[in-house]
């Protein structure tokens, strides 16, 4: 049997000055393959896929029972537009739509091809809402696991990333750890869907966190409802359009002490049920998703949130009167973190005038989408040049390292940038990409940076994925 040792030095501070201790731990658990993806959230699932359609031995590590991130334990939702800007056409296709496709036949959601912006379904919001979709985070979970049963994916659930084995500048795999201890993971290509570049931080890249003050958008607990007089709520904003969010009575509970949240809008989403809305209002400011203490304290500040949100809705929104408290999410919400240093960082000049690339291997139109992460301000600013922006494989790999790609929201990109493409539709765009990418390098043992992207794009086109019309003959 392969050995491994993995040694790893805690340096622990007192009042008396500081010490270290040293933790040592031989692992002989040892697990090859071609392709090791971390985290099993949207842009995961699709990367595992495809890396697996495309012929790879592919390990998906993740820390929870099931698959889905933010989708599932963070209960985020709806999936945001997956169309162009003005809604005339779908941009994100492949994997995504499958998925979609595949919980539409469960009765778990509704095809976002027929929900226009201004919908409940949309949170009654218009820029940016153009056919979102609904779905079951319970329909998700089930059918992220039929996609790893069908493709042969080694799942390793109840596992958390450790560190990644980098021997002079070559990551080729993962410590992970869990119920069973240490584990190693080797693989030919490490792909990081962690959502916050864990990976690829420990592994020594560069990366920015949140804006230029280091500030991030804040994060949101969500819940759901249910026994919601939906035709009510329907009601109520057809005789009062002017009324967004429902600002008028939020206003009047904040000036009573009954809604301490700092927010601008009461966002509430319903679900694929009628009678059945997501929340998304609270706002936990000055976090970092990156720390073990900032966690906590979201989880905690917003579960006091929900309730306080949960009582105004009862009191003051029409058709919540009766309203019952489902559920809340099992992870806070968290919207940004670390963004890497990559090969190219995509701006939001690069978003709004569509500007074209040449190692393009996804499309996208959800606007510059920004929480602020000082108080209530939302800025949000639309593409201007054409109906979809491009997403460069470039932005997916890590400056000073080799065989690691780093895919979701924690891809090369700006604040601003990242506020429009850290949305769930998108980063499952850039999974798929990445899992292909990840496929192809193991395939002809090169780098992800290596990799001819002309073969990268033809694969992405056969398996579904929506590029710019230029690629496509």
């Amino acid at each position: 049997m392969l050995q491994d040792s993995y040694r790893r030095t805690v340096n622990v501070a007192n009042s008396k000055g500081g010490h270290s201790l040293e933790f040592s731990q031989h692992v002989v658990d040892v697990v090859e393959s071609d392709v090791v993806v971390v985290g099993g959230g949207p842009a995961g699932i699709c990367a595992a896929v495809e890396a697996a359609r495309n012929g790879a031995d592919v390990v998906l590590v993740e820390q929870y029972g099931y698959l889905g991130g933010m989708a599932t334990a963070g209960l985020v939702g709806p999936f945001m537009t997956s169309f162009s800007a003005d809604g005339s056409e779908q941009v994100v296709m492949g994997i995504f739509e499958e998925i979609v496709q595949r919980m539409i036949k469960m009765d778990g959601a509704i095809h976002p091809r027929g929900l226009p912006a201004g919908s409940p379904h949309s949170g009654f919001f218009v820029e940016g809402h153009h056919n979102v979709t609904p779905f079951d985070p319970e329909a998700f979970k089930l059918v992220a696991f039929q996609l790893m049963e069908e493709t042969g994916v080694r799942l390793c659930l109840h596992s958390f990333f450790v560190a990644p084995l980098v021997e002079n500048g070559v990551v080729g795999g993962v410590v992970i750890v869990g119920k069973s201890g240490f584990q190693v993971i080797k693989g030919k290509v490490v792909v990081d869907c962690t959502g916050d570049a864990d990976v690829a931080a420990a592994a020594g890249v560069g990366f920015e966190m949140g804006r230029s003050d280091g500030k991030m958008q804040p994060m949101t607990m969500f819940f759901r409802v249910y026994n919601v007089d939906s035709q009510k709520v329907y009601e109520y904003v057809e005789a009062n359009p002017e009324d967004e969010g429902f600002q008028s009575f939020m206003e009047i509970a904040r000036k009573k002490g009954e809604f301490p949240i700092e927010t601008g809008l009461v966002g509430v989403y319903e679900t694929h049920r009628k009678g059945e809305w997501r929340v998304n209002t609270s706002r936990m400011h000055d976090l970092d998703g990156t720390s073990v203490k900032d966690l906590t304290k979201g989880e905690v500040d917003g579960r006091h949130q929900v309730f306080a949100i949960f009582k105004f809705l009862r009191k003051y929104i029409p058709g919540f009167e009766n309203a019952q408290l489902m559920d809340t999410a099992a992870h806070v919400g968290v919207r940004e973190t670390r963004h890497i240093h990559g090969d190219y960082t995509l701006t939001v000049e690069d978003l709004v005038e569509t500007k074209p690339f040449a190692d393009a291997v996804g499309m996208y139109a959800y606007p510059v989408d920004i929480h602020d992460p000082s108080g209530r301000g939302h800025i949000l600013r639309s593409i201007e040049g054409g109906i979809a922006y491009e997403l460069p494989y470039r932005i997916m790999l890590p400056v000073g390292v080799e065989n690691l790609i780093v895919s979701g929201r924690s891809v090369s990109a700006t604040h601003e940038a990242a506020a429009a493409i850290r949305v769930m539709p998108c980063v499952m765009a850039l999974g798929q990409a990445a899992g292909a990418a990840a496929a192809i390098a193991s395939a002809n043992d090169v780098s992800p940076r290596q990799i001819d992207v002309r073969q990268l794009q033809e694969r992405l086109i056969a398996n579904g994925a929506r590029l710019p019309d230029r690629f496509q003959g």
